[in-house]
């Protein structure tokens, strides 16, 4: 083949292979890759043994999660309404305030990874405003719908014995 053939034919390969990899103008990711980054707090729903459900974080709540490429990860959910410490010093809370800024949010990180046949996330947590779930065996997350902008998962076993469903959205 002379040069100009080559050329063409290598062109064409690239463009067909491009075509393959790009979905919706995303390069095609594993669930894995496409976890990785930030994503805000949607809704957290609590689904209890009976099937009622509620708010675990209010109607309209907040929350950041973040998965690194390096397996770790760190995630906060609150209550928009969580309320201010009259004393204006986080240590000089009352009663009140504490209890309710301890039941209205949770923080924890630590370490993570996906299982993409299972479809589950498992964490390993190093630290958490929730001490007790501290040592307890790894958690998992089960993956009920991920695209490039939307996770949404679901907890089966919290400490409370209620079903936890929580929806993220990509952060911009």
């Amino acid at each position: 083949m002379n040069r100009l053939t080559t050329l063409a034919v290598t062109t064409t390969l690239l463009l067909n292979l491009s075509g393959v990899l790009f979905v919706g103008g995303v390069v095609a990711q594993s669930p894995k890759e496409q976890i990785i980054g930030a994503w805000t707090l949607v809704s957290a729903d609590s689904v209890r043994p009976d099937g009622s459900r509620g708010e675990a974080f209010g109607s309209h709540p907040k929350g950041i999660m973040i998965f690194s490429s390096d397996g770790h990860f760190a995630l906060i959910q609150m209550r928009s309404e969580l309320p201010r410490i009259a004393a204006n010093s986080r240590d000089q809370g009352t009663p009140e305030e504490n209890k309710a800024i301890v039941q209205g949010s949770i923080a924890y990180f630590g370490a993570y990874s996906v299982n993409e046949a299972e479809k589950t996330i498992t964490l390993k947590l190093d630290g958490s405003t929730f001490a007790n779930l501290l040592g307890a065996s790894e958690q998992k997350r089960i993956i009920t719908s991920l695209t490039s902008d939307e996770l949404k998962f679901t907890n089966p076993r919290t400490p409370s014995g209620v079903t936890l469903e929580v929806s993220w959205k990509r952060a911009k």
